[in-house]
């Protein structure tokens, strides 16, 4: 029972990792991959130019702030106000110590966004190119499979000739077999014929006797009268000869004289 188990949780295994390495699920998995690692990108790429956006935006205030603290120092010292001047000035070498960094770090925010837009679009020609490249794949796929099943459906198929031999042995056996029945039925008709025909002899002189009887009864005779009869068929024969032999006498003296 458990080993029945374990061979059916096996087979139920390869079965899945069958499916999870098929062609097309992989290849449509690689292209979700890539298409989330695009949106991804994109994403950070968002981040950054919005972290540029705000470096900009503080180098512009900081900008402003520096140009507004040099004007009112220089409105300051027109008034006479030479203090009042110094401390807007100190105030603006601050600012412009921030915009010194500010300037720093918004130039490197600015090749680093470029530096991500380029990636991003060359991200973005890959997974087009990739997009592309699996729509072939899973064509190139699809006619494999279908040129398997036609190889698999015609395995079956011979055109050579591989039964003739067959064919030739029961032409062989059958043509055996014709032979020994003509051969069975030309004794058989023989056997039948020769029976036929000794009936038929049998049946002849069982008729030839019956008629016999018939004539010699109606000429009154019978054994006695056959036996009788034949010393007189003898002594007729016996005269005959005699005058024969007389007749051949007298030519043989005309010949003489």
């Amino acid at each position: 029972m458990f080993k029945r188990f374990f061979a059916w949780l096996k087979a139920v295994f390869n079965r899945g990792m069958d499916s999870l390495e098929d062609p097309e699920i992989m290849l449509d998995q690689a292209r979700r991959d890539m298409q989330q690692a695009l949106i991804a990108n994109r994403e950070k790429a968002v981040q950054a130019i919005t972290q540029k956006n705000r470096l900009q935006g503080m180098l512009e205030e900081a900008e402003r702030k520096s140009a507004q603290m040099e004007a009112q120092a220089t409105t300051a010292l027109k008034k006479g106000d030479r203090e009042l001047a110094k401390n807007f000035l100190r105030e603006k070498a601050t600012t412009d110590a921030t915009i010194t960094t500010l300037k720093s770090t918004y130039q490197g925010a600015v090749e680093t966004v470029e530096q991500v837009k380029v990636a991003i679009k060359r991200q973005e020609e890959e997974v087009r190119r990739k997009t592309a490249e699996a729509l072939a794949l899973k064509a190139q796929w699809k006619q494999s499979q279908i040129q398997s099943s036609i190889t698999k459906a015609l395995e079956g198929l011979t055109f050579e000739n591989e039964f003739e031999g067959s064919f030739a042995a029961a032409r062989e056996k059958i043509a055996d077999k014709q032979a020994e029945a003509a051969a069975r039925q030309e004794m058989f008709s023989g056997s039948v014929q020769g029976k036929i025909m000794s009936m038929e002899d049998a049946a002849m002189d069982a008729a030839a006797d019956e008629e016999l009887k018939k004539l010699e009864e109606r000429l009154g005779l019978g054994a006695e009268a056959t036996a009788e009869a034949a010393p007189q068929v003898d002594a007729t024969a016996d005269s005959a000869a005699d005058a024969e032999l007389d007749e051949l006498e007298k030519r043989l003296q005309q010949g003489q004289s």
